[in-house]
C-alpha cells in the first residue's frame, strides 16, 4: 500500500475503560485502546493500517480523508471532559 492516508484521529479518556480510546470516524469500526494517549495513538495507527489493508484486499471502497485530516502530517483531536460548575 503506497498511498498515504491522512485521517483525523480522535483520542479521549474513558473512565469506564480506565484508559484512552482512539477512533478514526471515517473508517467504520477502526478504534484502539491505550493506557496513555501515546499508546492509544500507536495502537490506532496499527489498526488503521490493518483496516486499510483489509479493505483493499476485500475490494472495499476506501473513504477519502475529510478536509479536517487533509494537509496535516498528523491531526489528533483531543476530547476532554470539563466539569460543570455546581450552582448553589
Amino acid at each position: 500500500m503506497d498511498k498515504i492516508h491522512k485521517y483525523a484521529i480522535e483520542i479521549f479518556y474513558s473512565e469506564e475503560d480506565e484508559g484512552y480510546i482512539a477512533v478514526i470516524p471515517e473508517l467504520p469500526g477502526c478504534s484502539a485502546f491505550g493506557e496513555t494517549e501515546k499508546d492509544a495513538l500507536k495502537e490506532i495507527m496499527a489498526a488503521m493500517d490493518l483496516w486499510l489493508k483489509t479493505a483493499e484486499k476485500e475490494g472495499m471502497e476506501i473513504p477519502q480523508p475529510s478536509m479536517m485530516g487533509m494537509g496535516f502530517l498528523e491531526n489528533v483531536m483531543k476530547s476532554v471532559k470539563i466539569p460543570q460548575p455546581t450552582v448553589a
